[in-house]
């Protein structure tokens, strides 16, 4: 079995192996980067009808290697990857976030919504039912010491930002990048804390594997 993995930020392959390596090791994973996505979605500040069909040529891309699956792991681009779904139904083609936004919907009413990346807070907010109150928080500056090679500043930050959603019944991370810094944020806050790689790699292995 084969998983289409699409990154738009350089520091997404390493968390989702690693998920994989622990959750579910038997399918061959093919990784897609593109950089630039992000980047653009930044410059633009919206997605565009361009970006669409960006997403959709590496949707065909990943569909014609032969992927049993297809998991986008860039949290900014819902729309975008909903298109590239519909395009390859009835093949699983996962949004990064939605198995987590499931879980944490099923863990409390009030979900912190953690993230580095000022887009996905825009964004994703919109893909939880409207049943919960989402307590959106930007890790300043987190991103950019990941960006500069440096973890530790990156997880402190994540961790520092996290102490204003302790009023929350769950925490989510919203970047797959943020992966390892849940320990520290569980410590800095005493709550649950889900991560997106971890609960999409369960998805999927429930979707394909039974």
């Amino acid at each position: 079995m084969r998983i289409a993995l699409i990154h738009a930020l350089k520091h997404s392959p390493a968390p989702i192996a690693a998920s994989f390596a622990a959750l579910w090791p038997e399918p061959a994973l093919m990784n897609l980067l593109d950089d630039s996505l992000s980047a653009d979605l930044a410059r633009d500040g919206r997605l565009t009808d361009a970006m669409t069909e960006r997403f959709l040529a590496l949707g065909r891309y990943a569909a014609g290697t032969g992927a049993d699956g297809i998991l986008f792991t860039c949290s900014a681009f819902g729309p975008c990857i909903e298109a590239v779904a519909r395009a390859h139904a009835p093949m699983p083609v996962l949004k990064p976030n939605e198995a987590m936004i499931e879980q944490a919907v099923a863990r409390g009413r009030r979900i912190g919504l953690l993230s580095t990346f000022g887009p996905t807070l825009a964004s994703m907010p919109r893909e939880f039912p409207s049943s919960v109150e989402i307590v959106p928080k930007l890790a300043g500056g987190a991103l950019s010491a990941l960006d500069r090679g440096d973890r530790t500043t990156h997880d402190r930050l994540v961790a520092e930002a996290s102490k204003d959603l302790c009023d929350c019944d769950v925490i989510a991370l919203a970047q797959y990048s943020m992966a390892p810094a849940a320990t520290l944020v569980a410590e800095a806050t005493g709550k649950p804390v889900l991560t997106t790689p971890d609960s999409a790699v369960e998805k999927l292995k429930r979707l394909l594997a039974g």
